[in-house]
């Protein structure tokens, strides 16, 4: 049985396989991509109006248990790559 974890944008709970987990690293939201990187993760759905939620509401800093606001560009430029290219 695949693990469930919660999207931080919009809440809906979904399998691993079907999520972005995404780091702190540096004062910066970057993408795990083998899931694999140390310290707390967050979880959230591969689209522009999670990814945007979640940043409005504040769930990276809540999720990832940091203070002050994360730069999430990287993060952003990475969605813009992987909806241009689906």
């Amino acid at each position: 049985m695949e693990a469930i974890r919660s999207c931080v944008g919009c809440g809906v709970r979904a399998s691993r396989s079907s999520l972005l987990r995404v780091v702190e690293r540096d004062g910066r939201v970057v993408i795990d991509e083998g899931a694999c990187l140390p310290g707390r993760g967050a979880w959230l759905h591969c689209s522009r109006a999670c990814i945007e939620r979640a940043m409005t509401r504040g769930g990276f800093p809540r999720a990832l248990r940091v203070s002050g606001k994360l730069d999430t560009a990287e993060l952003e430029n990475r969605l813009e790559t992987m909806m241009d290219n689906s």
